[in-house]
């Protein structure tokens, strides 16, 4: 499908309700599924798609509505990453960064997060993982460091990076806390630090996601923000993991996408050893509904904890420790689920999946790849294993 459709009416407008922006993004799936190949050899976003993303109102999910943006819910913003995913899953995951621009500024003064996203369509991308070390210096800060898994980088308009806070050469405490390290995230533009082309990657090859680094850069106080001190109320700010909880999107969206493949699949295909038509075999009907039985269960825990999460954080109630932890264990086993049930898929489908013009070679590679990240992690069973028996809290993010 050609990407002059960018001229199109039909994608110029910019959406600006949450039903409307879901909308536009379900018409764009099948633009993405058609250049997912050439996402993928590009290593990065072609210009075309990124504007394709931007006209449908991704990057603007999160904007508060006060500036004008359709300020999304938790719930939302996952549905419209898992939707995007269903189409190409490098864009999803950019599309998942890209939109932090509107959560991102309500950690800002209000007046500076103006300056810094000066309208509503900005993509955000960087590592908040406190990589780099920034020195307190009259005014602001002097930061130095290389950070990892820059998303989206090569389109990006703001670019973030985690650093530790020292003072005179010695760790700061962090005011609110009294504690250090002293974790704090710069907020700057892409051409003031340099970017690496290091993305050479298994799988989301097309998500662009570059290391960068910079030597000795001031950031003023005010372009940097603690997530423990937000300058806008409201779920999306009350809380550090409001970054984190659209992520189940993308491995939702993946497998959906991969079971609706091998389901039209099934249509024509005959076993080639058994010669029995896949609509009448045993192993492939049994194998198909318990990919769907696994991948709704796991959407279900996905959006009924975002659900609980968001109706607490709303009216500032208590959480107990079932609820601090139980977005963290269902988005770590969205992301279990989804690669196991793209590659019980691949399996199925046979020796026509390794071929890289199969989708169910990306899928595959882009479930092991994504399933690298943190929140997909082991070690998130035993942060929230620790809360559920009493412990305390590790974890910034719940």
């Amino acid at each position: 499908m050609e990407i002059d459709l960018l001229k199109n009416d039909a994608i110029s407008e910019i959406p600006t309700t949450a039903e409307s922006i879901l909308e536009k993004a379900r018409s764009i799936v099948p633009i993405l599924r058609d250049n997912s190949e050439r996402i993928e050899k590009n290593r990065k976003l072609p210009e075309n798609i990124v504007e394709i993303l931007r006209s449908t109102g991704v990057f603007r999910a999160a904007m508060p509505k006060e500036w004008g943006g359709p300020e999304l819910t938790s719930l939302q913003q996952t549905q419209l990453i898992e939707i995007i995913a269903t189409g190409d899953v490098s864009s999803a995951w950019c599309s998942m960064i890209g939109m932090d621009s509107g959560i991102y500024s309500g950690f800002l003064p209000q007046d500076i997060a103006r300056e810094v996203y000066p309208h509503l369509d900005m993509a955000n991308s960087g590592w908040i993982h406190p990589q780099g070390r920034a020195e307190k210096v009259a005014g602001g800060y002097r930061v130095s460091g290389k950070w990892r898994f820059g998303s989206g980088i090569s389109h990006c308009e703001v670019l973030v990076s985690g650093v530790v806070v020292y003072k005179n050469g010695i760790p700061a405490l962090d005011p609110i806390t009294g504690k250090s390290p002293y974790w704090r995230v710069m907020v700057a533009k892409p051409n003031q630090f340099n970017i690496i082309d290091s993305w050479h990657t298994t799988g989301l090859a097309g998500s662009g996601s570059m290391d960068y680094s910079v030597e000795d850069l001031f950031i003023p106080d005010d372009h940097s923000f603690a997530f423990n001190q937000p300058f806008r109320a409201g779920p999306l700010h009350n809380s550090p993991d409001a970054i984190l909880r659209k992520m189940s999107g993308i491995p939702l969206g993946m497998a959906r996408a991969c079971l609706d493949y091998v389901r039209n699949q099934a249509a024509s295909r005959i076993d080639r050893e058994t010669k029995t038509p896949w609509v009448n075999d045993v192993r492939v009907q049994c194998a198909i509904a318990k990919a769907e039985m696994e991948l709704s269960a796991a959407r279900s825990f996905v959006y009924s904890s975002l659900d609980k999460q968001w109706n607490k954080l709303s009216i500032n109630d208590d959480f107990s420790a079932d609820d601090r932890v139980s977005t963290a264990l269902a988005r770590y086993n969205a992301f279990q689920v989804a690669r196991h049930i793209v590659q019980t898929m691949y399996n199925l489908i046979g020796g026509s999946s390794v071929y890289k013009k199969s989708p169910l070679d990306r899928w595959l590679r882009d479930a092991q790849t994504m399933c690298q990240h943190a929140v997909a992690q082991d070690a998130i069973l035993q942060l929230t294993g620790n809360v559920l028996v009493g412990g305390e809290s590790t974890s910034p993010f719940f």
